[in-house]
């Protein structure tokens, strides 16, 4: 690393702060010093750079090209300083644990058995964030997000935490004895669908299923689909270790499995050092699986 390289720090927080604000006033107020001396440090950087940082044609100013790369690096910079500032200072334990997931998976597995880590860890607060989206993982904000796929994330470690394949699973009266040899058998069904993006969504696309193809399609919150194939009200696409009691005792009748090597459910995080809260709960996630035998 060539530190001559650096461009002037003070120069550098104030860019970052008003990327990060969108405002020379703003920036001035995050950083208790005049709107003065940020516009002073603005132009200061962009002279030490040789590079327009700001377009000032207009009454606001806005980020140049130039400018939005070096703010994308700044703020990702500062904002990994601040945190691990935080945890070494012990300033972020008290921070709730921020978690994200799809809504199938929050409902079906973490919200049964989270009461379990709670009894360990009483004093985690936590933030569940069940969502379809893939939410980035930013300092400050999401520690955790449990994801389905293969992996790898860029960027990001992951480990693949709970191995299991995606299952179409319907109730046998909605079947009613039908043969299903193949995807094409399962066109003239109804179908239950996350909203969203989802585990199920994804299969779906991939084998090319829409409502044009189907008897039907009913969208709901990932919390009730399961409750709603159970029901009879149509078919579902969802990960076996959610159905694996339904299918045992017949509830549910398995019309389909895809084996794929590595899929299931990753852990991931930011690289880095975890705070303790994390820590715990990436520890009770493994240990747990190892407990059921998973």
């Amino acid at each position: 690393m060539d530190w001559r390289d650096l461009p002037p720090l003070a120069g550098l927080r104030a860019f970052a702060a008003f990327a990060d604000t969108g405002g020379v006033a703003q920036a001035g107020v995050a950083l208790g010093v005049s709107h003065a001396a940020i516009s002073q440090q603005l132009r200061s950087l962009e002279a030490h750079l040789g590079v327009s940082l700001l377009d000032r044609a207009g009454r606001t100013m806005h980020l140049t090209a130039e400018g939005d790369a070096l703010a994308h690096a700044a703020l990702q910079g500062f904002a990994q300083m601040i945190e691990a500032s935080r945890t070494i200072t012990g300033a972020n334990d008290t921070r709730p644990l921020h978690i994200t997931a799809t809504p199938t998976f929050a409902a079906s597995w973490l919200m049964p058995c989270l009461p379990r880590f709670r009894a360990i860890a009483p004093d985690v607060n936590i933030l569940l964030n069940p969502t379809p989206d893939t939410v980035t993982l930013e300092p400050g904000g999401v520690d955790i997000a449990i994801r389905y796929g293969t992996g790898p994330w860029a960027g990001l470690d992951n480990e693949l935490w709970l191995e299991s394949p995606m299952v179409v699973v319907g109730a046998p009266e909605l079947i009613g004895g039908k043969q299903i040899d193949s995807a094409d058998d399962l066109r003239h069904l109804p179908w239950l669908e996350e909203f969203g993006r989802s585990e199920g969504s994804d299969w779906l696309r991939e084998h090319g299923v829409s409502e044009a193809t189907t008897a039907g399609f009913i969208q709901v919150p990932g919390n009730l689909m399961l409750d709603g194939a159970r029901d009879g009200q149509g078919i579902a696409v969802t990960v076996r270790a959610f159905v694996e009691a339904d299918l045992q005792s017949g509830r549910l009748v398995l019309l389909a499995e895809e084996e794929r090597e590595g899929a299931g459910y990753h852990i991931v995080t930011r690289p880095g050092v975890q705070r303790p809260p994390l820590k715990a709960f990436v520890r009770w996630l493994k240990r747990i699986l190892a407990e059921e035998g998973a």
